[in-house]
């Protein structure tokens, strides 16, 4: 059996190596120059290649259509991933949150484990190619996949497996090409929108001012306003940015915000708001104790000299202003309504969400091809005998983690495997 695998990136490569590792005669496309462009830029080049959680666990991590991913998690699990990287003499580490790394702290080491096995199997590589069209027949009411058109030229296949990613960060190949193709063979795809993303705040001048600040143990809330609703909560890191903010918990945030419902019309008028607590290792009640005790040290200085010890240097003016405490009113002369306030403040810094940032500035894509339309336990189209579907092309997409690369390995062996 031939099969043709279309885009270079992990759910591809897995794919590849799957069917080839049973016998068949693999051939895969890829139409930049190399592969596994994304993948070297995951986990800031570090590459977070799982999580250490148990399967069970990382569906509750796929926001976007976990449950299908059912099947495919136990084919391949975060354990199969970790034991083919050792077979291919790379080990891994586990860090913060559960995050496994390559020893090396080089995505690169984890690409050339993937590319040494498709070496070893003499998978054929065709690179800097894009696949014009699939070309199928009709046998009685059946559509099945006979080939590829590449350059003009036909490839027949028994299999086709569309592995070409979403479309976010198009500089790695990233353009939607699969979306099109299925498209053109009677598959829905559903909503594309950036998941995964920075978001813009409202009080952009705030976040100017902020801008590079990076908090590592904070608690964020996205709440709305309109109907007093929790959206979702998180504890980690977090960063201001120009436009607003970022990093890991923002992150995983957005990729439950791109689902809430009337969420375009609910931004529009600023009803989405982001709630920080920057102490959220202590009560209100215990922080406001430990502001006594700091002040008690320095009651004679002014209040805009008096938070050093307690936040970081750029929050400070920011707190000051919003605390609306006189920057220049003497400690001992601070009321302790003044003082609840201020707690209140640092447990409860509220911004305002405007929009999210641009697809080519998400990590992954939410929307894709309808699971509908998939089989979950092959990865086969419902609609296409003999084509199949894997990694971000599908409308499923998880948070930070790990998780969207597990998601890759899963679906890429599925369909591999089929």
């Amino acid at each position: 059996m031939k099969v043709v695998v279309i885009g270079g990136g992990p759910a591809g490569m897995m794919a590849a190596i799957t069917a080839a590792e049973r016998g068949q005669k693999v051939i895969l496309i890829e139409k930049m120059k190399t592969l596994g462009r994304k993948l070297l830029i995951t986990g800031k080049g570090r590459c977070n290649i799982t999580s250490s959680l148990s399967m069970e666990d990382f569906i509750k991590n796929v926001p976007g259509n976990g449950k299908f991913l059912f099947s495919a998690f136990k084919n391949y699990t975060n354990k199969d991933i970790i034991s083919f990287l050792k077979r291919q003499g790379l080990d891994v580490k586990e860090e913060r949150g559960n995050r496994i790394f390559p020893i090396t702290d080089k995505s690169q080491d984890v690409l050339n484990c993937f590319i040494k096995r498709l070496e070893q199997l003499n998978v054929k590589i065709i690179y800097n190619s894009r696949v014009d069209e699939i070309i199928t027949e009709k046998e009685e009411d059946i559509i099945k996949v006979i080939g590829v058109k590449v350059n003009n030229k036909i490839i027949n296949a028994n299999k086709i497996i569309i592995a070409t990613g979403g479309k976010s960060y198009p500089l790695t190949g990233s353009t939607g090409d699969g979306y099109e193709i299925a498209k053109k063979l009677g598959h829905t795809i559903t909503k594309i929108k950036p998941s995964l993303v920075p978001l813009e705040i409202v009080e952009k001048n705030q976040c100017i001012e902020l801008q590079g600040l990076s908090l590592k143990n904070v608690e964020i809330k996205l709440t709305d306003s309109e109907s007093n609703k929790s959206i979702y909560n998180d504890f980690g890191e977090m960063l201001f940015t120009h436009f607003g903010v970022s990093g890991p918990i923002i992150l995983s945030s957005s990729a439950h915000l791109v689902r809430y419902k009337d969420i375009e019309n609910k931004l529009l008028n600023k009803k989405i708001k982001l709630k920080i607590d920057f102490k959220p290792a202590l009560s209100e009640e215990k922080l406001e104790q430990r502001i006594l005790r700091d002040f008690e040290e320095i009651k004679n200085k002014q209040y805009k000299n008096s938070l050093n010890k307690l936040l970081p240097q750029k929050l400070i003016n920011i707190i000051i202003e919003k605390s609306n405490i006189n920057a220049d009113k003497k400690i001992n002369e601070i009321t302790k309504e003044e003082r609840k306030r201020l707690v209140k403040i640092l447990k409860n810094f509220e911004l305002t969400i405007k929009s999210f940032r641009t697809i080519d500035e998400a990590i992954i894509t939410s929307g894709g091809i309808d699971i509908k339309e998939l089989n979950p336990k092959t990865m086969e189209s419902k609609k296409v005998k003999g084509l199949y579907f894997a990694g971000e092309v599908i409308d499923v997409d998880a948070y930070t983690g790990g998780f969207n690369l597990q998601i890759a390995y899963s679906t890429g062996y599925t369909a591999g495997m089929s």
